[in-house]
């Protein structure tokens, strides 16, 4: 499976928990290839509005472009979400960590380590409950 079918496959799985918790899901079609700054996945549940950008990878780390990053926010500012960035890492289940807590890189883009993900970030039961 490529890595393209991987991140689909992804962003899928998560629409479901979405629904799964009564939230509505929607993948944004051309996110990534789009002109406008448009997210992975728009989920929402009459009180709140999440943004999501996705990755699933193979490594134990994850490097976002600053394009990315600045384009995830944009949208969050125009349309009243929370911005997130959903990382799966091998063998783990999906992570959530706010735009905040990205890493700042010498390249000037952003990254995220498994190991910061106990402690940084949320679980999906984490974003979801209480709302």
């Amino acid at each position: 499976m490529n890595t393209k079918q991987k991140g689909s496959n992804g962003e899928r799985e998560l629409i479901h928990k979405f629904w799964s918790v009564n939230y509505a899901a929607i993948r944004s079609a051309g996110s990534g290839s789009c002109k406008y700054p448009v997210p992975d996945i728009i989920a929402a549940n009459g009180l709140r509005r999440l943004a999501i950008e996705c990755k699933v990878t193979k490594d134990h780390s994850k490097l976002f472009y600053q394009k990315e990053i600045e384009d995830l926010e944009s949208f969050c500012k125009l349309f009243g979400a929370e911005g997130y960035v959903a990382v799966k890492f091998p063998k783990q289940e999906w992570f959530f960590f706010t735009l905040e807590d990205l890493k700042y890189t010498k390249s000037e883009n952003f990254s995220i380590c498994e190991k910061d993900a106990p402690t940084k970030a949320l679980s999906f039961k984490q974003l979801t409950d209480n709302f």
